[in-house]
């Protein structure tokens, strides 16, 4: 399977198989120091700065700052892992290191997280779509209707987006050009977050716009911001965070790409990224929190919703991530369906037949999650527990351990098995209690 790109290196070590082109790769790397620092950053931010506020909201100023800090801390040091390795062994690949490590178990490992993460991100920025595309058409609109018309149907207005817009351009062979709008998403992203900022001076409390009181039972604390709580629902709050803060399938690639490649370059290089990153989400979190308080929706946008319909600042919000999100869908999906033709076709040559029909599967599977998962905290939630624990803590400690020829006890190989128990134990006690809670709010 990997004869055609990977020639032996005469080595008896875990680095025996080493890309032909590496050397190439190195002597043509264009990329500036800034523009890997800006990769990085639209690798990090998504979807998941929509639900910090409302994870805020069930850990409390404090613990939230503490664990966003520590998440970043962790994803910074796993990045650290993985370049040491790529150092190690020349590998500029996540699934790479994984065959690297366990052959061909460790590649349909990394393979099938990449597969179930895209497909989480796909889902819940389908379900902004859902939730925004009705409010930013009402926004413009200022009729009174009995009932919900078609053109204000979440679910319908999904459908249409999906089938005209998103599977088209997924449906491309290729798609380079959605590659220069990216940069458009972390410009959303500062401005979504000034937004937030300002709007906070805006929004009383308790939120009364003069007919309808959204705080029905209002009390004095309810406009009090809590310094620390802890609730079954604080077990969204990692995993909202860990999907919020992987970048790690990219940063291998962006690696290669920078000129003059070093190890210490690139630390630095994701270092920065993590840090703003890491400010954009603090600053967004907080004052979306000191904002609506307990009463935050787990899709912070949704919140903006109920009380500003009309407002038309944040309408220009809802319709620049509406359109990085319909941007975006189509660039994810190319990772997502080139890690299912590595689980189920990887032998198969390229047909068209093949292509369409793992497009529409993928789509297909996409579109469901975003109309029957009733609260994108349950994505954030299930995918961040369980793919990006993995590919932000697990893989990097087990692969730096399976690969790197140090001694059991050293420093390095001592903390990437602690990375590896820590992201077990966040991912198995998040995952069981987010369980335990639907089960009890179905009963």
């Amino acid at each position: 399977m990997m004869s055609d790109e990977w020639t032996e290196s005469g080595q008896d070590d875990h680095s025996a198989l080493v890309p032909k082109d590496a050397t190439q790769h190195q002597e043509s790397a264009r990329a500036s120091f800034a523009s890997s620092v800006f990769n990085i950053m639209h690798a990090i931010m998504g979807s998941g700065i929509l639900g910090l506020a409302y994870a805020m909201s069930n850990t409390g100023i404090i613990g939230f700052s503490l664990l966003l800090l520590f998440v970043a801390v962790m994803a910074a040091y796993s990045v650290h892992l993985l370049l040491v390795l790529c150092e190690q062994t020349a590998l500029t690949t996540y699934e790479d290191l994984g065959f690297c490590a366990f052959k061909t178990t460790g590649k349909v490992m990394v393979a099938g997280a990449i597969l179930i993460q895209n497909i989480g991100a796909m889902s819940s920025y389908l379900f902004v779509i859902k939730s925004e595309l009705p409010a930013a058409i009402a926004g413009f609109l200022h009729n009174s209707y009995n009932g919900t018309p078609w053109y204000l149907n979440g679910q319908i207005l999904l459908l249409i987006t999906v089938i005209f817009v998103v599977l088209p351009l997924a449906l491309l062979p290729k798609i380079e050009f959605l590659g220069y709008t990216s940069g458009l998403s972390i410009l959303f992203m500062v401005y979504f977050t000034i937004v937030v900022v300002v709007k906070k001076w805006f929004v009383p409390c308790p939120l009364f716009n003069g007919t309808v009181n959204y705080f029905q039972n209002f009390s004095s604390d309810e406009c009090k911001p809590k310094l620390l709580q802890i609730s079954s629902k604080s077990a969204y709050a990692i995993p909202t965070m860990a999907f919020s803060f992987l970048c790690h399938t990219s940063v291998l690639p962006i690696y290669c790409e920078l000129k003059r490649p070093s190890k210490s370059r690139m630390q630095k290089a994701v270092n920065i990224g993590m840090i703003l990153s890491f400010s954009i989400y603090m600053l967004s979190a907080l004052f979306g929190y000191l904002t609506f308080y307990a009463n935050v929706n787990s899709q912070l946008l949704h919140s903006y919703s109920q009380y500003l319909p009309r407002d038309h600042i944040i309408m220009s919000v809802r319709i620049c991530i509406l359109f990085s999100v319909l941007l975006t869908v189509p660039l994810i999906h190319f990772p997502a369906r080139k890690s299912f033709m590595l689980l189920f076709c990887s032998s198969c040559p390229f047909s068209w037949l093949c292509h369409i029909l793992v497009t529409l599967v993928i789509q297909t599977v996409i579109v469901l999650l975003a109309i029957y998962v009733p609260n994108i905290q349950n994505i954030f939630g299930v995918v961040g527990s369980t793919t990006s624990t993995a590919l932000l803590f697990i893989y990097p400690g087990l692969f730096y351990m399976q690969i790197s020829r140090e001694s059991l006890k050293s420093s390095r190989k001592l903390k990437a098995l602690g990375l590896i128990i820590l992201g077990i134990l966040i991912g198995a006690v998040s995952l069981l209690v987010i369980i335990i809670t639907w089960l009890h709010n179905e009963n």
